[in-house]
């Protein structure tokens, strides 16, 4: 008993705080990683309305520029007509001035009567053909302030369309700013109650060399609760799961409804293999393991929504000697306070 008794207070003595301050920089990391997730996604609905907004304007420059051709068509057209016109009316004076000229031969004499109802007739026609010109000039001005109020409706809606990119900019950025602060307030919350839950077992546990706390997780000794090879609890571990269950009853009992929480309850071994016809790998002795505590959590009151059952084999290691004292350390179950 003496031995065993110094070789546990040596093992105490060494005891590696190193994976401890590595899980708590990992979970530091996985609160980066999520922020950045957030900001990824804030992102990515910017840069969707962001191209939903060019794809508008690229769509309104096109109509413009084909209204913009059709308005140059339409005013070189104009231009023509007005050019006719100015011809017709030019022709108009001098055939009046000609009608005048043979008026006067006619009263003169009776000879250039003839030509002067030639005449008569060939003005009538230019005077038709000059209100037809007209009539046409008319419908071509109609057609221009049409085309100008299209293009005054465009740029109306061009310039909505900004106003509403520029919102949604706003919005955007207030949804990043108080989703940080919802992140940070829900760790903040998370933190206390992970406090607590953990005082809360350290009190019910008391100090215990098998039973430890180690970064941010509470750590079990597989001897505490299995026989050795087996996923079977024992039934003296029977006391230390009620405990364990009264403390997660009165943690969900104090943490609001609206924080997604869970307990992660981790199998782990030590790295010699197992091949057996009920676990032919670590990986699955760990595995029931973490599903034996969990079920026994479950029938003594815990809601199965608040545990998750993870098994690592042996490939998160605490020591990586190959005593027997190491390959103990390395055999344990960890309950972890974490986010669902």
């Amino acid at each position: 008993m003496s031995s065993t008794g110094g070789r546990r207070r040596g093992g105490r003595s060494q005891l590696n705080y190193w994976p401890g301050f590595v899980d708590a920089l990992s979970t530091l990391l996985l609160a980066i990683i999520f922020l950045i997730s957030v900001f990824t996604v804030g992102q990515f609905f910017l840069s969707r309305e962001l191209s939903g907004r060019d794809t508008v304007l690229d769509r309104l420059n096109r109509q413009i520029a084909e209204l913009t051709d059709l308005l140059s068509l339409e005013r070189s057209g104009r231009r023509t007509i007005e050019d006719t016109v100015i011809s017709l009316q030019t022709t108009l004076r001098a055939n009046e001035a000609e009608r005048a000229r043979l008026q006067a031969l006619l009263e003169s004499g009776g000879a250039a009567q003839d030509q002067a109802q030639q005449l008569n007739t060939q003005l009538e026609g230019e005077r038709q053909a000059t209100g037809r010109a007209l009539s046409q000039v008319e419908i071509l001005n109609q057609q221009i302030a049409a085309m100008r109020r299209q293009l005054a409706a465009l740029e109306e809606a061009l310039a909505a369309s900004e106003n509403r990119d520029k919102e949604s900019q706003a919005r955007i950025a207030d949804l990043g700013s108080r989703l940080n602060v919802a992140l940070a307030q829900r760790v903040q919350e998370l933190a206390r109650y992970r406090s607590d839950f953990f005082g809360r077992l350290r009190q019910i546990l008391g100090n215990r060399p098998d039973v430890r706390i180690v970064g941010d997780r509470f750590v079990f000794q597989s001897e505490v609760l299995f026989p050795g090879g087996q996923a079977i609890l024992r039934p003296e571990a029977s006391g230390e799961i009620d405990r364990i269950a009264s403390a997660l009853m009165e943690l969900e009992r104090q943490v609001p409804p609206d924080i997604p929480w869970v307990i992660r309850v981790d199998g782990h071994t030590d790295q010699r293999p197992i091949a057996t016809s009920q676990f032919p790998s670590n990986w699955a002795l760990s595995s029931a393991r973490a599903i034996a505590v969990v079920q026994a959590l479950v029938a003594r009151g815990v809601k199965p929504q608040h545990l998750v059952a993870a098994g690592f084999g042996e490939f998160q290691p605490l020591d990586n000697g190959t005593t027997e004292e190491a390959y103990a350390r390395n055999r344990r179950i960890e309950l972890k306070l974490t986010e669902r």
